[in-house]
C-alpha cells in the first residue's frame, strides 16, 4: 500500500486520485492507495514533523510512502533532497519513499494541462496552457480568471480536474509533473517485488 503525506484538505482527495491513475495505466491492480497523512506546509519543513508523519504512515501499514508538497516560493531542487533525507533517516534506505514537489503549487500541473480540461468547471473551450505553467506565481488566481463567471475553488475543483486532465499534456510542460511520474512509476514497480524492511 502507499500512503501519500500532503499538505492541503483538497490534496487528500487529489494526489490519491492521480497514483490510482497511475496503478490503472500499469495494470498494478493489486496496489492499494491508504488514507493520506495531512502536514501543514510551514510545520512540515521544520524539524520533526515530517519525521512524525513517516512513522506514521509507516505504523498505518504503508509500504510505500509517496510526499507531495508545493514547492510554493521555494527551490525544489534544493527543498526536496533535504527532506527526503530526513525522511530516510526515519524509514531506512531501503524503504520505498519519494518526495514531490510541485513548483509553485499542485495547479501547475492543470495549467500544464489546461487545453485537457476545456469546458470542464467553467473552462472555457479555447484555454490555453501559459508558456511556461510552473511558473506562474499563482496558478489558482490564473484557474479563477481564465474561468468563466466563477472562481475555482480549491476544495471542489483541484479534485475533479484531478480526474480529468491529460497526463500527457502536464508531462510535457512541467518539469515537476514528469518527476511525479516517474517517482509513482518508480513505487510501483516496486511494491511488485518483495516486501521492503
Amino acid at each position: 500500500m502507499i500512503v501519500p503525506i500532503v499538505e492541503g484538505h483538497s490534496e487528500v482527495e487529489a494526489v490519491p486520485t492521480l497514483i490510482r491513475r497511475l496503478v490503472n495505466e500499469m495494470n498494478m491492480w493489486p496496489v492499494a492507495v491508504g488514507h493520506p497523512i495531512r502536514v501543514h506546509r510551514n510545520k512540515v519543513v521544520k524539524a520533526g514533523e515530517l519525521e512524525r508523519a513517516v512513522q506514521l504512515a509507516k505504523r498505518n501499514e504503508a509500504r510505500a510512502i509517496l510526499i507531495v508538497l508545493d514547492a510554493d516560493d521555494d527551490c525544489p531542487k534544493e527543498l526536496a533532497p533535504q527532506m527526503l533525507a530526513r525522511a530516510r533517516a526515519v524509514l531506512g534506505q531501503h524503504f520505498p519513499c519519494s518526495i514531490v514537489m510541485p513548483k509553485r503549487e499542485f495547479e501547475s500541473w492543470f495549467l500544464g494541462g489546461i487545453e485537457s480540461l476545456r469546458g470542464q468547471r467553467g473552462i472555457p473551450e479555447d484555454a490555453v496552457s501559459p508558456k511556461d505553467p510552473e511558473e506562474i506565481r499563482d496558478p489558482k488566481g490564473w484557474l479563477t480568471r481564465t474561468m468563466n463567471d466563477r472562481a475555482y475553488v480549491e476544495t471542489d475543483d483541484q479534485p475533479a480536474l484531478a480526474e480529468r486532465f491529460d497526463f500527457k499534456q502536464a508531462y510535457e510542460n512541467c518539469r515537476s509533473f514528469r518527476k511525479f511520474d516517474k517517482e509513482v512509476r518508480a513505487i510501483l514497480l516496486s511494491l511488485s517485488g518483495p516486501a521492503s524492511d
